[in-house]
């Protein structure tokens, strides 16, 4: 899913930072948190000169944000302003040696934001893997020769054996490093980890556009991204020391999966964990009518908004393929539907994330196309919290679209003849952490990364199916 727009929205953009000096020791990096209801941000702006100007990026480490190039940097008189006019950002600051205090504006509301050298603390992460590692790790360049791109992952090998079977892990929605690092959390480090110390072979690579690897994510769909796959799987099936390969795709790359698993004969398994069955649409509205019910809407005004998107998603769909239009119509719409109550500022940030690439394909593709095609095993998961992917409606449709059934009304359900198994995990959230009510706002309070029980069920099961 394409990841919840908490305030902080516009992080989920590919950008790069770059660090500061300056006469009063304004350049390098300043540490802060944002404080937004329960949530707690860290935010990093890097500053450095260039001749007689400043220039500056912005990370989010608990979103897993890094290198945001701000618009303007401007440092005169103690007072220093950072400036990204695109995403509706402002930092004003009063510069005091040691420390700078000040606020963060976007889209109207204002925040406090104090900023020093020190370097906060993050949450507890107790799963997250320390150094040094009883396995192999390989840094990897691998060419997307389609698009010209070269993408950049990491290959853990096991220690023990010569020829290893492998998975490869393919990250949800938003610009994702290898380790699909969000709200503090490295899920993919910790389920990477646990799979190689366990045998497995397993690649996971940074999104086009992101990190160290080359392309822009801005530009790009999921199609673009499958097609990313392709190419990683092809690298590492001609790998002589590579046996079975099987891919695990977390949220979009749950969508991702099936796509590429329906074109190879040799790909041994796909494990889809949070995957999306229904268009993007229809998830977006059931997710949005999930987490405002959990935040404490009306269902009046969740029927208002639900009413709205919809209006919304047929404005796109009909006329997609004239964006100047497009982009009058929404607008125009917007202004009435509140009654020109919604600032024109907030119909823009509402257009920028509306109108790109990604979110004009990811709207009307429908995921059952290519499930329908896959023959190989398939191990489907959800956690029964999941707020942004809903898990018995999801693991239903998806395991109709694989076996032509009816899912049983059970926790585990597998279907022999098609090599299908389903599970839904009691109490775990889109990330599949142990989570009181599944809203995206607890995923960086929460200390677990991965419930380890799901950890047990995907090595178990592909284990299974690699034995056959």
């Amino acid at each position: 899913m394409r990841n919840i727009r908490l305030f902080f929205i516009f992080l989920f953009a590919s950008l790069i930072l770059t660090p500061a000096t300056s006469a009063q020791s304004v350049e390098g990096k300043w540490y802060g948190k944002l404080k937004i209801q329960n949530t707690e941000l860290r935010v990093v702006f890097d500053i450095k000169r260039s001749d007689s100007l400043y220039i500056g990026t912005m990370d989010s480490p608990d979103q897993g944000a890094t290198g945001i190039p701000m618009e303007s940097v401007t440092f005169s008189n103690s007072i220093l302003k950072i400036k990204h006019s695109s995403i509706m950002m402002e930092y004003n600051g009063v510069y005091m040696g040691d420390k700078i205090i000040g606020t963060f504006r976007q889209a109207g509301q204002t925040i406090q934001l104090n900023l020093s050298k020190r370097v906060p603390e993050g949450a507890a992460r107790p799963q997250e893997p320390q150094e040094p590692f009883p396995y192999i790790s390989e840094e990897l360049f691998i060419p997307n020769k389609r698009d010209s791109i070269v993408l950049s992952g990491t290959l853990s090998l096991p220690l023990k054996g010569i020829v290893h079977n492998a998975v490869i892990l393919i990250s949800g929605s938003g610009p994702q490093n290898r380790n699909e690092e969000i709200m503090g959390h490295k899920p993919f480090l910790v389920l990477s980890d646990f799979l190689t110390r366990n045998g497995i072979a397993v690649l996971r690579y940074d999104d086009r556009g992101v990190g160290a690897s080359g392309g822009k994510f801005a530009t790009a769909n999921t199609m673009d991204f499958a097609e990313d796959v392709r190419w990683v799987y092809k690298f590492l099936r001609d790998r002589e020391d590579i046996g079975k390969i099987g891919i695990i795709g977390h949220s979009e790359g749950g969508i991702i999966a099936p796509i590429v698993a329906s074109e190879y004969d040799d790909i041994s398994f796909i494990i889809l964990m949070a995957a999306p069955g229904m268009k993007g649409r229809d998830i977006i509205i059931s997710q949005q009518a999930a987490i405002a019910q959990a935040s404490g809407s009306s269902q009046e005004d969740i029927e208002a908004y639900q009413s709205l998107n919809n209006k919304i998603f047929d404005l796109i769909e009909a006329h997609k393929d004239d964006m100047t239009s497009l982009r009058k119509i929404i607008s125009e719409t917007l202004v009435k539907e509140s009654n020109g109550e919604i600032p024109q500022s907030a119909i823009n940030q509402q257009l920028a994330s509306l109108l790109t690439p990604w979110m004009i394909f990811y709207l009307n593709y429908d995921p059952l196309d290519a499930l329908k095609k896959v023959k190989c095993p398939v191990l489907a998961i959800n956690g029964n919290k999941d707020l942004q992917v809903i898990s018995k409606t999801n693991l239903d449709i998806i395991y109709m679209a694989l076996t032509g059934e009816k899912r049983p009304n059970n926790a585990v359900v597998t279907h022999s003849n098609n090599n299908v198994t389903t599970i839904e995990y009691e109490s775990l959230n889109h990330l599949f952490q142990t989570a009181p009510t599944g809203h995206p706002k607890e995923y960086s309070t929460i200390e677990e990364t991965m419930n380890p029980s799901v950890l047990k069920s995907i090595l178990e099961w592909i284990n299974e199916i690699i034995t056959r």
